[in-house]
């Protein structure tokens, strides 16, 4: 399968990827770390905006990643300025691939050494709650109690003390500000106690209050980070799919083992049975079979001989091949995929937004709910400590993690599956709006259908030769490629024709094509054409109507004499082309409307072929469901007009329709730029992926109901992180503040909730295509 996709060059400057996306505005990514919350993405988001020249700026969490567009030519300045910004801002700045390429230790326990250390160390200070059920009632002294619960405080905290310093020099607030004030409160609480209070030693201290919320916490971000590499796997499994070394063959035919970055378009590379392809590039010698499963989730493998496409990353079979390279490095197939993965993954969903102007004021109205839970226990008379206590607690289990972490992490597990079947989505946006669609048009030809016509029948005009015509239209077709002269030079070529090439040759758009064969004026193109040009065509009426009510596609051949002026053309021949189904379409479209969703088909064709075709789908031209004679430039407005609701396209009429477009062609481009959801299909041209939000990876339209399903899974999955991680604190706070929850089940509390988002979203890595 070739798979192009017309995006720009993935650069790599500084650790920074850059791609220029208009011809003033450029797109640079850069990482992010220390960020932990949802305030965290706030604050890097203002500092990135404040650099002059940046349009725009989103961060996500869960790539730990920033996503810039900015006015200029120049990289190197604005580079270093983003860095500064970010660094500025209390973070890290990293390169942009961090994420995924430096993965160092991929085992489950990885950063785990720190939290064990901290659990060790509080198990002594925790062991007395556990005893006092069972009626032991045992306290460690005051002093082994600070002795253990300082290295806590200030050592496994310390990034929390960094990040919230960062935070406050940037006059901002974030999760760790939290947790610092409220465990550094309890442990100068607990310290004040046992040094300077009455009771000494025997005082009632919180060392276990504050060294427990910290290694929860810890606990909590590692049990995120573990996660994360979870759902980064597709990405990284993709990257995993390069191999290290290539057999380049040189010019006198040997072998050499040689880097495979090192391979440059136009090398001859043996590839031997179970490698991987190295590059992307044409069978020159040998035949094969290879598995490109993890590229376009086809299960089974595909037949390579001679002249045919390989794929880099795919898994060659039992048979030794040569390959000619054609694409390596980032023009690769595998680079875009990668580089499309990734943007779906780093772009922010719209409800993302709105989870982010609500976690820029979520810090410091925690604080003053802590300073107001604090005021009103000292008004009603309750002890200091008391007081202090709740409002701590107030403070930790109020940190926004789960918050900034329920929308990312929900789209990179649905985007990394959906590319695991062969379903890339583009942006978050197209993922969020595909779980609404009520209406999806399809083109018919090369996506509903094969895309590989054949010339039925050629039906001469009286006194003319079939051979003659067929030549003539063969000749005149010659360089062109479209579907029905490809169709029809194959004709030629199978009765021995030898076809010559055109005195001249132009294509008309929608119409057909026109020329000079021989010294007369020669014309093949649609009946409306021909219709419009005052062809006589009373002799091919019946013979017309008969093939289109079979679904037929029928041409006409038409001369005209260049001596005759504003003479009309004489009809030569009548052209009937046959185009079948794809296997499995019509179970997809009654797979799309058994889920509620109209299915709409549009065509070039006329309206006795095209409703032809469609019954055979299962398509209703009786309900509207079939938009007839549309000519390239009309698909956009035909898709304006069902989202308008003016085309009748099913039983119900709505006043604004969601609706999506299927495509494959050139011509497809601008419709599915104008849907609300485009969705390209990976055996097509260029534009029209670029053009997509969704590219299905291999010409199956089961595909199309499957990534509706993963939408619709991905959706409800943010729904249901985002309602956790508002109950966890609609409930929370107000338990803390009246003293239900102490510092140690707050910090618990906490750590579960970003837990248990991480994980609800990782449920969707089990998720297969319905069918």
């Amino acid at each position: 399968m070739v798979i192009h996709f017309a995006a720009t060059l993935l650069l790599h400057t500084n650790g920074m990827s850059t791609e220029p996306t208009s011809v003033n505005l450029r797109s640079l990514e850069l990482g992010v770390g220390g960020m932990t919350c949802a305030s965290c993405v706030t604050r890097v988001e203002k500092a990135l905006k404040k650099v002059p020249g940046v349009q725009d700026a989103t961060v996500n969490l869960a790539t730990e990643s920033a996503r810039v567009t900015w006015h200029g030519d120049k990289d190197e300045d604005l580079s270093a300025q983003l860095r500064r910004a970010v660094r500025e801002a209390g973070y890290e700045p990293r390169a942009a691939s961090a994420a995924f390429d430096n993965v160092t230790d991929d085992s489950s326990w990885a950063g785990f050494a720190p939290v064990g250390i901290g659990l060790l160390l509080c198990a002594p200070l925790v062991l007395p709650m556990l005893l006092l059920p069972l009626g032991v009632s045992w306290m460690p002294p005051a002093w082994v109690q600070f002795a253990l619960a300082t290295p806590v405080q200030f050592g496994l905290g310390a990034r929390f003390y960094k990040a919230a310093w960062g935070a406050l020099a940037a006059r901002g607030g974030n999760m760790e500000l939290l947790v610092s004030i409220g465990t550094t409160a309890a442990w100068l609480l607990s310290t004040w106690q046992w040094l300077f209070s009455e009771h000494g030693a025997h005082a009632h201290l919180y060392f276990e209050s504050a060294a427990v919320v910290v290694t929860l916490v810890r606990l909590g971000k590692w049990l995120e980070q573990r996660a994360k590499r979870q759902t980064t796997a597709a990405i990284r499994a993709l990257h995993a799919l390069r191999p290290e070394l290539a057999h380049l063959i040189d010019e006198n035919g040997l072998e050499k083992d040689i880097p495979a970055d090192e391979l440059r378009p136009g090398d001859h590379v043996a590839v031997r049975p179970g490698e991987r392809v190295p590059a992307d590039g044409r069978v020159a010698e040998g035949a094969t079979q290879v598995d490109e499963s993890m590229l376009t989730g086809e299960p089974l493998p595909v037949a390579k001989g001679v002249g045919e496409q390989l794929t880099g990353g795919a898994i060659n079979g039992d048979g030794r091949v040569v390959l000619h390279v054609s694409a390596v490095g980032s023009q690769s197939v595998l680079a875009h995929i990668i580089r499309l993965v990734q943007d779906a993954q780093a772009v922010k969903a719209p409800v993302q937004r709105l989870v982010d102007r609500a976690s820029a004021v979520f810090v410091p109205t925690v604080i003053g709910l802590a300073l107001l839970t604090l005021a009103g226990w000292w008004l009603l008379g309750v002890d200091g400590q008391t007081a202090l206590i709740r409002a701590v607690a107030v403070l930790v289990i109020a940190c926004p993690c789960a918050l900034g972490l329920a929308t990312p992490t929900a789209i990179m597990a649905g985007t990394g599956v959906a590319a695991k079947f062969g379903i890339l989505i583009k942006d978050a946006e197209a993922l969020e709006i595909a779980h609404r669609l009520d209406t999806i048009a399809f083109d018919k030809t090369g996506t509903l259908t094969e895309g590989r016509p054949r010339l039925l029948a050629l039906y001469p005009a009286p006194g003319v030769d079939e051979i003659a015509a067929l030549r003539t239209a063969a000749r005149l077709q010659s360089g062109s490629e479209h579907l029905l002269a490809r169709a029809v030079l194959r004709a030629a070529r199978e009765r021995g024709i030898e076809i010559g090439p055109p005195q001249s040759a132009r294509a008309v758009p929608g119409r057909g094509t026109e020329g000079m064969v021989a010294g007369h004026g020669v014309l093949i193109g649609s009946l409306h054409w021909m219709k419009e040009l005052g062809v006589a065509l009373e002799p091919f009426a019946a013979l017309a109507d008969e093939q289109q009510a079979q679904g037929a596609t029928v041409s006409v051949l038409a001369t005209r004499n260049p001596s005759v002026r504003n003479a009309p053309p004489r009809p030569m021949a009548l052209l009937a082309f046959g185009d079948q189904p794809k296997p499995g379409a019509a179970a997809a479209l009654a797979t799309l409307r058994a889920s509620g969703v109209q299915v709409v088909m549009i065509s070039g064709d006329n309206r006795g072929a095209a409703e032809a075709v469609a019954r055979s789908l299962g398509i209703r031209p009786e309900f509207g469901e079939v938009l007839a004679e549309v000519l390239p430039d009309g698909k956009a407005r035909a898709i304006a007009q069902l989202q308008a609701g003016e085309l009748q396209a099913g039983e119900q009429t709505r006043p604004r329709r969601i609706v999506a477009m299927v495509g494959d062609g050139v011509n497809d481009a601008p419709a599915l730029a104008a849907a609300d959801v485009g969705i390209a299909m990976g055996s097509g041209a260029d534009v029209a992926m670029h053009a997509a939000g969704i590219t299905l990876m291999r010409g199956d339209l089961a595909l199309a109901p499957a990534a509706l399903d993963i939408s619709r899974r991905t959706v409800a999955k943010i729904r249901q992180n985002l309602f956790w991680a508002f109950a966890y604190n609609v409930a929370g706070i107000p338990l803390a503040a009246l003293g239900y929850l102490s510092p140690v089940m707050a910090g618990a509390a906490m750590a579960l909730s970003s837990v248990s988002v991480m994980s609800n979203a990782l449920l969707l890595r089990r998720w297969q295509p319905p069918g």
